[in-house]
């Protein structure tokens, strides 16, 4: 697939982190350059490679710019994890994937710790002191992308479990998403209700990280037994359905077959259990609740999340949804599919280029004189509502899932 690329020069024109930097080392072509001298013995592996191999979002933006669609994004994973393996990796992201994602309860304790800190203060005190190194190095900077944070996370307030639902026939699995569930427990508490008015069982699922951090960190094995893990869970009862607010969740949920070999018996219940993913807006697309006559009229635009419009063709979708929300008037944002920076824990590392990307999206937001940005991701809302606060604006960012429940009209 390297040599497939020939070299054009048309990535440049979609890539967020070149059109930020300006680096020929930071556009697919510079990227599968270097992945070229690798793979030819040219170039050894060694600690210098850490920037160009992670300093990519992963957004995919080049491929869909690319005629001959070279998977640029796949590449650098594949080059980050063999960078593990030859050069190694750091401590914390061990701890991460294989101590804390995967066990719930665990990852629930954590954020009540840091959502004490954040609230309290104590992080900036940590920060001044150069304590917050050890998450990375920009990490001091990048933890004021967080603002207040909530005080409770989803499954503490809503158990594992089964909730009934006034809707047709239908057995829903909701997957909770970690940044739904710690970072964003209204918008999940608002899903719930727009899962309950479509089904007659919401089953809340005490599911792990999905393994999308592992996955693009390169770490391939810990996304693989947290997937391992999840799909047990999952495929252990009939659901009709497994839905999933999180976009960023549903795009690498649907993308679980691929983390295994053919013959790996697991394969086969990997892809019953994709076949059966939806993400939050598919679900509402298919089964809109019924619409409130007392909303008052709010001006609305919409990001596209890389892992909705890229990773699983959910462009209409949304912008269908919102059009039809009473009292809404509905703008496009120029470059709604332009990364925002966010990318999962990407600041951590490169808060300078995730606030060049920030600007370019706000700016654009700016333009639509909208007072009400949506999105479907929560690393999205994080990083825009970073954007919105450190300018001033009088722009709430939310979850689709928010503005569809405010303007449902009640049921019984």
């Amino acid at each position: 697939m390297i040599a497939m690329c020939n070299r054009c020069g048309f990535c440049q024109v979609a890539c967020p982190t070149f059109r930020a930097t300006g680096h020929e080392a930071g556009v697919a072509r510079g990227r599968v350059a270097l992945l070229r001298a690798l793979r030819e013995g040219r170039l050894a592996w060694s600690t210098d490679l850490e920037e160009p191999l992670f300093a990519c979002l992963l957004c995919g933006a080049c491929t869909t710019n690319c005629f001959p669609a070279v998977p640029t994004a796949d590449l650098i994973v594949e080059a980050r994890e063999e960078y593990l393996e030859k050069v190694g990796r750091k401590r914390i992201h061990g701890l991460l994937f294989e101590h804390l994602l995967p066990y719930p309860e665990r990852l629930r304790r954590v954020a009540r710790a840091v959502a004490f800190g954040k609230n309290s203060g104590l992080s900036g005190v940590a920060r001044a002191l150069g304590l917050l190194r050890i998450f990375g190095r920009d990490f001091p900077r990048s933890e004021k992308i967080v603002g207040r944070m909530p005080g409770y996370a989803l499954r503490e307030r809503f158990p594992p479990g089964v909730l009934e639902g006034g809707g047709e026939r239908l057995r829903i699995g909701y997957f909770v998403g970690c940044g739904m569930e710690i970072m964003n427990p209204v918008a999940a508490e608002a899903s719930l209700g727009i899962l309950r008015e479509a089904a007659m069982e919401v089953h809340i699922l005490e599911n792990a990280c999905c393994g999308l951090p592992a996955w693009s960190y390169g770490d391939r094995e810990a996304a693989r037994k947290l997937a391992a893990g999840n799909i047990e869970i999952l495929s252990a009862l009939p659901f009709d359905r497994i839905v999933t607010d999180c976009s960023s969740c549903a795009a690498f949920l649907k993308k679980y077959p691929d983390l295994f070999e053919p013959a790996d018996p697991l394969r086969e219940k990997a892809n019953e259990v994709a076949a059966r993913v939806r993400d939050m807006v598919e679900q509402v697309v298919s089964a809109p609740p019924p619409r409130s006559k007392e909303a008052g009229r709010i001006i609305v635009t919409y990001h596209d999340p890389c892992h909705a419009s890229r990773g699983q063709d959910l462009v209409a979708e949304p912008r269908k949804i919102l059009a039809a929300l009473p009292g809404v008037e509905y703008r496009e944002l120029p470059e709604a599919d332009w990364c925002c920076g966010g990318a999962g824990s990407y600041a951590l590392s490169h808060f300078d280029t995730a606030m060049k990307i920030l600007e370019r999206k706000i700016d654009n937001v700016e333009k639509t004189g909208a007072g009400v940005l949506a999105t479907s991701c929560p690393a999205c809302i994080v990083q825009l509502a970073y954007g919105v606060r450190r300018r001033n604006l009088p722009i709430r960012v939310c979850h689709l899932s928010e503005l569809i429940r405010e303007r449902s009209a009640p049921t019984g």
